[in-house]
């Protein structure tokens, strides 16, 4: 009998300095669409940078169409 293990997925908080005006877009991009959090999008563009710029890893995709299409990561 094989025992399937679901591992639960820790968030990590980080603090970042961006740009004002990267802020306000994102502000005005937040206010158009409601169902997208900060979390989301940061969730969305690194893992999208990441993809783009070789890594390879299966996480790196789940977390970014996981953001997509809103489930959380597991």
């Amino acid at each position: 009998m094989q025992t399937e293990v679901m591992k639960v997925q820790a968030d990590v908080s980080i603090l970042a300095e961006i740009p004002e005006d990267l802020y306000q877009s994102l502000e005005r991009y937040l206010e158009r669409y409601p169902d997208w959090s900060r979390e989301r999008v940061f969730s969305a563009a690194i893992s999208l940078f990441l993809l783009q710029n070789g890594e390879s890893d299966r996480r790196a995709s789940r977390c970014y169409l996981d953001s997509l299409f809103q489930h959380s990561a597991a």
